[in-house]
């Protein structure tokens, strides 16, 4: 009950803050010690209560044509992701994302000049919304790469926000209506519900404040930090999967 409280206050904070990235800083904590499917609908359900709670605190940037697309691509690629589900070997796919984050982020992170993105348009928004979309549908991982893809357009910080944090809403809220449609939510994970809901509130609206109070240029360093640390995160993530599996093939050579 701690760890999830624990996680659920870092992980409001840092949605409060940037706009995303919930699910990825809550998985670092409650992977340790949360049976996995408990874990993702709970991610979905924090994520989704913080994009709510982050746009009554931020309205500011929004433009539909610049929306739009990324919305219309996540839809698509949201069945996909639930499709592709139950024959994803998802820790696989979680460790190889987390670490191109680790290395690519950094990278521009420190880079003094790196020149926007300006090709592509909007089939190339709508088909990172695509990319987004499956990761929703896979577990709830809406963010980080839509937003990787607004900090390389170099968008403004308004504009930015309001795209990862509409899209998130959007993908979210459709990832938990197929979650419920699923049965994958039970009455057990309502009082969790209650619990997560109750300890990010108030750390998702100061993170929202401090955001109000910053510069492009800090925002943009703080959203490449923490994809660096969400795909970190995301590694620690899998490490109990890793080392329960490699524990059972030593047990399995020991009896050989």
């Amino acid at each position: 009950m701690a760890m999830i409280v624990l996680g659920a206050v870092v992980a409001g904070f840092v949605q409060g803050l940037s706009g995303f990235a919930f699910g990825l800083v809550a998985m670092s904590f409650w992977a340790w010690t949360i049976e996995p499917q408990l874990a993702a609908v709970l991610v979905v359900f924090g994520a989704l209560t913080g994009q709510v709670t982050g746009m009554i605190s931020v309205r500011r940037g929004f433009n539909l044509k610049v929306f739009l697309p990324f919305l219309l691509g996540g839809m698509a690629g949201i069945p996909i992701g639930v499709a592709l589900l139950p024959s994803l070997e998802t820790h696989l796919f979680k460790t190889i994302l987390g670490v191109l984050l680790i290395i690519w982020c950094p990278v521009m992170l420190f880079a003094r000049q790196i020149p926007p993105i300006r090709v592509g348009g909007k089939i190339a928004d709508s088909a990172v919304g695509v990319i987004g979309g499956i990761m929703a549908g896979i577990g709830g991982f809406s963010g980080p790469i839509p937003t990787l893809w607004c900090t390389l357009r170099q968008m403004e910080k308004d504009e930015q926000r309001a795209v990862i944090q509409n899209f998130n809403l959007a993908a979210l809220a459709f990832t938990m209506a197929t979650y419920l449609s699923m049965g994958m939510v039970t009455a057990k994970m309502l009082p969790m519900f209650a619990i997560v809901a109750a300890a990010m509130l108030l750390p998702t609206i100061l993170g929202a404040r401090f955001y109000l109070r910053i510069s492009e240029a800090t925002f943009r360093k703080i959203v490449l930090g923490l994809l660096t640390v969400s795909g970190a995160g995301m590694i620690a993530s899998e490490m109990p999967s890793f080392l329960s599996g490699h524990a059972a093939a030593r047990i399995v050579d020991s009896q050989r």
